[in-house]
């Protein structure tokens, strides 16, 4: 399983690093970003989505708000706690990319297997990742 995910991220990688000069870790935060409501993410949470530590999540969304792709948000809640908010150019960013990433993950994942193979995978997953989002869980309120 690790030697699979560690390959495909690898070619993950490296197709959107090609043709759009974006990681997949900033791709990564720019679709769970983007996903969550009003397109912003405490960074507790985002750092457990995006499998990361807080420390590593800091110094990423720091160089991805250098860059204009994100922006740190005051938590009105919590003035210890910050948002990371998609901007403009995240949402163009990901907007560019995302055919590619798609593109590609239909290439090199989902066309090596049948729709019944994919359905039972998928059937398969949903059994692990209970236990798996339990054991992830960031311990942050929204």
């Amino acid at each position: 399983m690790l030697r699979v995910h560690a390959q495909l991220t690898k070619a993950l990688d490296a197709n959107l690093e090609a043709v759009h000069g974006l990681p997949l870790s900033h791709y990564d935060v720019l679709v769970q970003v983007s996903n969550a409501p009003d397109q912003r993410m405490r960074m507790c949470e985002l750092a457990d989505g995006v499998l990361l530590s807080r420390s590593g999540l800091t110094r990423l969304v720091d160089r991805m708000a250098k860059d204009g792709l994100l922006e740190r948000c005051a938590c009105e809640d919590d003035a210890r706690g910050s948002f990371a908010c998609l901007t403009p150019a995240g949402r163009a960013r990901l907007d560019e990319a995302r055919p590619t990433h798609l593109s590609a993950v239909r290439e090199l994942f989902l066309q090596t297997f049948t729709d019944d193979e994919l359905a039972q995978l998928a059937g398969l997953w949903q059994r692990v990742l209970p236990a798996s989002a339990a054991a992830g869980d960031c311990g942050c309120d929204s």
